[in-house]
């Protein structure tokens, strides 16, 4: 007999990832890549990737439900949700009880907040503007001629932090060659980026105890979880696979509603 399988797909603007599941919630494989011009051609590749991992003779595809930014261009799912409900109820899987979600993504930031039973009750979402998201950082590591992944252990290691005074990502990276003219060590101009993404989403709403905070840009840069305890006074903390809270809600609906 094949084993019932469920699948969240995440389609967001930077980023498609999708979540396997078994009937016991059991997380059976995971996939990520580039979304790009075709979200309907990335979801398809993304799913693929992660079934092609299980052994075909021994599954069934039960049922897809898709979320994020380009849900709602996936054909072949059986049914799409919010990416608001998803990342709540993926994060309400690990962490079953009120709480604060705050989720950085490639191009937006939003703060959710659940209730005891894990009903979604408020939330916030920047579109306005990069400060504050992955593409923010993305931009200032081009400007610091740096690779991506140098940002996570240059804020690590930095003994201060160079604060930026703009809001605005084309202000900041002037402000940031101002700032190297001026010899500001790179770790602590760095740290000042980490720091400016956090302030970003504090000025958004007021944060409260418990906080959880998922996307990508937290997956690969965990010291922002770390500095936003530091800024808030009581620790933040993050699920297991932050980059999939919002794949994991939509297979665990796809699962509960099947």
């Amino acid at each position: 007999m094949k084993t019932s399988i469920f699948a969240g797909i995440d389609v967001g603007a930077s980023r498609t990832k999708v979540i396997l599941l078994d009937e016991k919630r059991n997380i059976l494989a995971r996939a990520v890549r580039r979304s790009g011009t075709d979200f309907s051609a990335a979801a398809a590749a993304v799913l693929k990737e992660a079934l092609d991992t299980l052994n075909p003779g021994n599954i069934e595809l039960t049922k897809t439900v898709a979320t994020g930014y380009g849900r709602q261009n996936i054909p072949f799912v059986s049914e799409t949700k919010t990416e608001i409900s998803c990342h709540a109820r993926g994060c309400y899987h690990f962490f079953p009880r009120a709480m604060t979600v705050v989720d950085i993504g490639g191009q937006d930031n939003k703060i959710i907040t659940v209730a005891d039973d894990g009903r979604r009750t408020s939330f916030r979402m920047n579109r306005k503007c990069a400060a504050g998201t992955g593409a923010f950082l993305e931009e200032m590591a081009l400007r610091l001629d740096l690779p991506l992944a140098e940002l996570e252990p240059l804020a690590c290691r930095a003994t201060g932090v160079v604060e930026l005074g703009s809001y605005c990502t084309v202000f900041s990276a002037t402000e940031v060659l101002e700032k190297i003219r001026q010899g500001y060590e790179v770790p602590a101009i760095v740290k000042g980026l980490f720091l400016s993404v956090l302030k970003r989403i504090q000025e958004m709403t007021p944060l409260n105890e418990p906080l959880v905070m998922t996307g990508g840009v937290v997956a690969h840069n965990p010291y922002l979880v770390v500095m936003m305890s530091g800024l808030l006074g009581f620790e933040a903390i993050s699920p297991p696979l932050p980059q999939f809270a919002g794949a994991l809600g939509a297979a665990l609906y796809a699962q509960e509603k099947s």
